[in-house]
């Protein structure tokens, strides 16, 4: 009977998971509808109605493999909301039952049936004196009650009502099993007597379910509960444990739970199970005395409670699967002749072992350098290939080897006489090219490493979807993403499966993008999937219309696909509209022909393709029509479309957060300017622990004079009259450094977390909303800031490639960047004089703002947006409720005037109208970094050469949109115009900007980008990226200069056309 054991813990593995993944999916469900109580500032408890409830809770019966599980949503409802929730009730009930009637059908054919028969308050059953039913009873007893509300499947009373409104409070086990989930805050469970209604089944006779209650949590305090019914018997059959036959499993609870007439305080529940059926035996432990040393024992469920805070009487159970074998199992396993077997397998075993001696003694290490090499292959092999290719390529290479030979790695790549070619023509696929637009544009602006994480991610759960939908990747070139569904395995439902696929990419697409912004910058939730479909014909009249698929052998050898088919996919693709899918007419004639004619919508006006003229094409609906529900074959999963988001796919177990600790669940809900502030979050976060870091293990008081320097620093001048020629900085510190290399275990707290997404909330909530002025603008330039300092950071090696500052030395890292990288305090002032350079900005100059004479102007003369920027965030910055924060920030009065200082340097580099602060910086670049060395000692300082970088790095960052890619360029460059233009329109401007937009952008690119980019290029700190940053400059002037006078008409008509709209 030693095989039960391995059998055993095989079930028992299945069975915990299983639980888990029940459990998971109602914490899902019940996170899910507080979400969207708390979005929805219309709605409050009690009074909450789930849209489609009956549709999530089948997604999560799916989800959980259980048929009929019986899902209720029951809110609690306090005495003085009750005649208010049954109104309530009264007008929400014809559009739950029209969704919950729609999702499951029902013996009632319309809503008006079933409110007929729907209770307008809470109540219980009314009888006689002789137990006759007499009607619903309001209940009119004191305190909370829980009435019915939602449920999976509609349910109705033996009487004939809808259970909607019947208090729970009136059944046993709820008040026993609510007060536990109260004081828990977690999910509880307890088992319930049913009767069965199985065939064959007496009267009288009954099982035993588990019913499971979910909290719904606001604000601590429980608010609702979901509770589900877990038929054992159904959770048993669906185990799906090969070879299970024949074993008991009974179930112990560590409680007194269950409600019943047959039910004792022994809490065991045992059950016969079989591959695809069980039998409850009983509450009893109905094993064999004489397997007790065989049981397989795991603990299926474990709320995580500490018991000694919990009141005396009340236990959260611990349920545990115990396994027993029968005598039927254990004949199964008898053989016939044990004694000699074990004769033979012991002299095997011996001789075998002295074999495996003596070869790891003589040839072990080069065999294991063979097998690695071969595993490797193998790998390699299986992902470039699919599994029917691979099994020919090594069916081919071992006709040609030898037998010494048969360890040497497969030559894939290998051409030559004797092989036939690996190839075959497939006259049923349909391939599918996605191309994510705007991809090129957006990656000019950001770091290698975040152009990874985007394709990883998104090509990931492609990948996923493609495994789901049993579509084949092919490759991907670029940003577009090649698969094909018919081959290498015939799929007579090819084309549903790759417009499936389709569907659920580009939701994802757009769901991803939205959660990637926070973590990627600004524009990344812009990005969209362009998708083109089409299948194979072939007819008398498309003779060209195959697929030829094989293996071209070479250097790099790889499964290619060819032909017509591929042509026209990737027409459709390019012609196709961003978060559209464009499927060919013979694709969509298929898909009429197979019932699916819902599915797609003709495109207006015909294409026109080259080599084929004009075509007419179909957009594929990215959500299915009403009424229509294609049946899924045997074995179809739920695609990511069809399931609900808070239970979105097996591949997610736990809830997605940032660094930071911030939940992304809930970021399709949040606006774009709640994701920016929450991305810039993730860029100050990292700084603020490089600067706690560096002080890790300093001993100091705090300095008792930092409050009075807070409140006066700055007082008594203006922000330009702060301005220094050269800001002196932290000397560079080789202990210090080395404290930052990790930064991964210093937590700044949560208190200050809090706080900097409070303060950057606040700011974002300062800028106004200027085209061009904003906030997403700001955090633009700050994303440009962080890639520049990046580069500053890690050091070219000479190969246009950057080496992390582990593996350098620390003294010629500081060298090579002036000392930049020695203080994380300048890094971080740095990035946050990015974030706040433009609040208030007026959307005018500051020659507009002095001739207007506001009370700004009036104030500070010059640099007026500037300064006024300056002197707001500092404003909010020194308030009493970010005072962690700013301990955070600086914890000595040196520090505090260091970070003033470079945040009023920085913010002021960003006013390149001012001529005096232009020609001084100029000066002082030209000096600095002179070929030949100059006579002052302290304008070739390093800490003069790192203020100097420092207002080009934020100059260079502000007019960043010029440096990058051309379609970024142009829709920046739309945006400063349509408000310069607003600005003109609205008296605010002495000249219209539209009569010199055109030559003013050629001479702002040959007198102020292109000279900027080529100091970033010539100072030598920024490695590959000055070189990138000069090369966009000069040929986005190059475009310009071709297209400039076409757009700036285009910029006109779009103008008035808004005007006409408002």
């Amino acid at each position: 009977m030693a095989q039960f054991a391995g059998l055993g813990s095989e079930v028992s593995t299945v069975a915990g998971q299983k639980v888990d993944q029940i459990y998971s999916a109602l914490d899902a469900f019940s996170a899910f509808i507080s979400s969207e109580v708390e979005a929805d500032p219309n709605t409050s408890w009690p009074f909450v109605l789930v849209r489609d409830f009956s549709f999530k809770a089948e997604k999560i019966a799916e989800l959980v493999a259980l048929t009929n599980p019986g899902v209720v949503f029951l809110p609690i409802v306090q005495e003085e909301d009750r005649e208010r929730w049954g109104s309530f009730v009264m007008e929400s009930a014809p559009v739950y039952y029209q969704e919950s009637l729609k999702n499951e059908g029902n013996h009632y054919s319309n809503v008006e049936d079933l409110m007929n028969i729907t209770v307008p308050f809470v109540y219980t059953h009314g009888f006689d004196e002789n137990w006759t039913f007499t009607g619903p009873v309001e209940i009119q007893r004191p305190g909370p009650v829980l009435p019915f509300w939602q449920t999976y499947p509609l349910w109705y009373t033996v009487e004939g009502l809808m259970f909607y409104g019947f208090d729970m409070m009136q059944f046993p086990e709820i008040p026993n099993q609510l007060p536990t989930t109260n004081l828990t805050l977690r999910a509880s469970t307890t088992f319930v007597q049913l009767p069965d209604e199985s065939p064959g089944a007496k009267v009288g006779d009954f099982i035993v379910d588990s019913q499971i209650m979910q909290p719904i949590v606001e604000n601590g305090k429980l608010v609702g509960v979901i509770i589900l019914k877990l038929p054992w018997i159904e959770f048993f059959q669906n185990l799906y444990v090969d070879g299970l036959t024949d074993t008991i499993a009974i179930i112990r609870s560590s409680c007194n739970i269950g409600y019943g007439s047959y039910f004792n305080s022994t809490n065991e529940m045992s059950y016969l199970i079989n591959s695809t059926s069980a039998d409850f035996l009983g509450q009893l432990d109905a094993h064999d005395p004489k397997y007790d040393e065989l049981v397989v024992s795991r603990v299926i469920l474990d709320i995580d409670v500490d018991e000694s805070e919990l009141p005396e009487g009340v236990c959260v159970p611990t349920l545990t699967l115990d396994l027993y074998p029968t005598e039927e199992l254990e004949v199964s396993f008898q053989t016939s002749k044990p004694k000699m077997y074990t004769v033979v397998v012991v002299a095997i075993f011996f001789f075998t072992s002295l074999v495996f001696v003596l070869y790891d003694y003589f040839v072990g290490r080069r065999q294991r350098k063979f097998m690695a090499r071969i595993m490797r292959q193998d790998q390699i092999v299986s992902n470039v290939f699919p599994a029917v290719i691979r099994d020919r390529l090594y069916e081919d290479e071992q006709k040609g080897s030898k037998q010494d030979d048969l360890l040497d790695p497969l030559d894939v790549g290998a051409a030559g006489a004797g092989r036939a070619p690996l190839a075959d023509l497939f006259l049923e696929t349909t391939v599918v090219f996605a191309d994510i637009a705007g991809f090129t544009a957006w990656s000019s602006a950001r770091e290698p490493a975040q152009v990874f994480v985007l394709l990883e991610t998104i090509y990931g759960a492609f990948d996923r979807h493609a495994y789901r939908h049993n579509v084949f990747k092919v490759e991907t070139v670029g940003d577009c993403y090649v698969a094909v569904a018919g081959l290498p395995e015939p799929d007579k439902d090819h084309a549903m499966a790759v417009c499936r696929f389709a569907r659920d990419c580009v939701k994802t697409m757009k769901d991803t993008t939205l959660k990637l912004e926070v973590s990627l910058g600004p524009d990344t939730s812009e990005l969209e999937l362009r998708v083109g479909v089409h299948r194979t014909i072939l007819t008398v009249f498309h003779p060209s219309g195959q697929v030829t698929a094989g293996v071209l052998r070479g250097e790099r050898s790889r499964f290619q696909l060819f032909g017509d088919t591929m042509n026209t996919a990737a027409r459709m693709e390019s012609t196709s509209a961003r978060s559209r899918i464009q499927v060919s007419q013979v694709t969509g004639d298929l898909l009429v022909a197979s019932g699916f004619s819902a599915w797609i919508a003709p495109r207006k006006s015909k294409i026109f393709v080259k080599g084929k003229g004009e075509m007419q094409t179909y957009w594929l609906k990215t959500k299915a029509a009403k009424g229509s529900k294609p049946s899924k074959s045997k074995g179809d999963m739920p695609t990511l479309a069809e399931t609900i988001e808070m239970s979105d796919s097996s591949d997610r177990t736990s809830t997605v957060h940032t660094d930071n600790g911030f939940d992304l669940d809930n970021v399709e809900t949040m606006t774009k300017t709640e994701r920016l502030v929450e991305w810039n979050v993730e860029v100050l976060n990292p700084l603020l622990q490089q600067i706690v870091a560096s002080r890790a293990g300093d001993t100091f008081s705090i300095d008792p004079s930092l409050p009075l320097t807070e409140a006066t620093i700055g007082k008594g001048k203006t922000v330009l009259e702060e301005f220094v020629p050269i800001i002196p900085l932290k000397r560079f510190d080789a202990a210090e450094l080395s404290k930052r290399r990790n930064t991964m275990s210093i937590d700044i707290g949560e208190e200050a977390t809090s706080q900097l997404r409070n303060y950057l909330s606040s700011v974002a909530s300062m800028y106004r909303d200027n085209p061009f002025h904003n906030f997403e603008h700001a955090s633009h330039v700050t994303a440009s800031v962080k890639k520049l300092l990046t580069r500053i950071v890690n050091v070219d090696d000479g190969n246009g490639l950057h080496t992390p500052s582990d593996d350098i030395d620390l003294v010629d890292m500081a060298a090579h960047s002036y000392g930049i990288t020695s203080d994380p305090l300048t890094q971080f002032s740095v990035v946050f004089s990015a974030i706040i350079h433009d609040m208030d900005h007026p959307g005018v100059p500051n020659a507009q703002l002095v001739k207007e004479n506001t009370r700004s102007a009036q104030i500070y003369k010059k640099s007026i947006a500037e300064q006024n920027s300056v002197e707001l965030a500092w404003a909010m910055l020194m308030g009493k409720e970010y005072a962690a924060l700013r301990a955070c920030i600086y914890h000595t009065e040196d520090d505090l005037r260091r970070f003033r200082q470079l945040v009023v340097n920085t913010v002021m580099a960003t006013d390149i109208v001012d001529k005096e602060l232009q020609t001084l910086r100029k000066a002082r670049w030209e000096t600095a970094f002179a070929e030949t060395p100059v006579q002052d000692a302290s304008l070739s300082s390093d800490d003069c050469k790192a203020t100097i970088v420092i207002e080009h790095l934020i100059q260079a960052s502000d007019v960043s949109h010029t440096m990058q890619h051309w379609h970024i360029y142009k829709s920046w460059n739309e945006k400063f115009f349509m408000e310069c233009y607003s600005a003109y329109k609205a008296g605010r401007a002495g000249s219209d900007p539209s009569q010199n937009w055109y030559k003013g952008e050629i001479g702002f690119f040959d007198f102020y980008v292109i000279p900027l980019a080529k100091k970033l290029d010539n100072c030598g700190v920024f490695g590959v990226s000055s070189h990138e940053y000069l090369n966009y400059a000069q040929s986005n002037r190059d475009e310009w200069a071709r297209e400039g006078e076409t757009l700036v008409k285009e910029y006109l008509a779009k103008f008035e056309d808004m005007t006409t709209e408002e």
